[in-house]
């Protein structure tokens, strides 16, 4: 057995930044009122988060680019069926990529729907006025009640999942994305995660946050 970095820093600081952004957006939204502009702020720091994730699938590690758990439905079928190779424990497994894959359609579907959103009171998304009334009624409605409730069930089957694994299966997911390492007696890539693509991940970072404020100021 040796130790093997799967997870780099920054996909495990994203990783840790979405879970709390996410919780302070559930609970910011549920309490309403003066909680709201916490509501607004973690809602753009998720949309930075997001884009960031969505180019660091492409040039990020090794076992974080999306191409490395992009599964045909053929694998994921002989996966449920117990036919899975070894490695697909390293990184995202084929159901572990659904779910992954289905978090971030979910999050960005909850943040668009967001950005769209009037409650015709005090709080207005900044793109509302830019999109006709039946988008933003629509958008409204969704944010408030269907999505937050998809979401929820979501992160909740999440967490089951986690759990099951670290349980039954024995294995410490959670300690992985905290060390970014697993210990494997298999020969797979290590995932980069040195000085060069810390200052990438930093550059695009930024990038990204600027992009999420300018959407803020619209």
């Amino acid at each position: 057995m040796h130790s093997l970095r799967v997870w780099d820093l920054p996909t495990r600081l994203f990783h840790w930044l979405l879970v709390a952004a996410v919780i302070g957006l559930v609970v910011s939204g549920n309490l309403g009122g003066s909680w709201m502009n916490w509501h607004f702020r973690l809602g753009h720091a998720v949309l930075a988060l997001l884009l960031f994730r969505l180019l660091w699938g492409f040039v990020g590690g090794y076992w974080s680019r999306f191409a490395q758990f992009s599964y045909s439905p053929l694998t994921l079928w002989r996966y449920l069926r117990g036919q899975s190779r070894p490695e697909h424990e390293l990184g995202h497994s084929p159901t572990a990529a659904l779910s992954v894959f289905a978090l971030l359609l979910i999050l960005l579907l909850q943040l668009a729907s967001g950005l769209l959103s009037d409650d015709e009171i005090a709080f207005s998304g900044p793109l509302s006025r830019f999109a006709p009334a039946e988008w933003v009624s629509l958008a409204t409605a969704y944010h408030a009640e269907w999505g937050k409730a998809i979401l929820i069930a979501w992160v909740a089957l999440h967490l089951l999942a986690i759990i099951y694994y670290q349980l039954f299966r024995k294995v410490p997911l959670v300690a992985a994305m905290v060390s970014g390492d697993k210990a494997t007696d298999l020969e797979q890539p290590a995932a980069k995660d040195g000085l060069p693509q810390r200052l990438l991940a930093l550059a695009l970072a930024l990038g990204c946050a600027a992009l999420s404020a300018w959407v803020a100021s619209l």
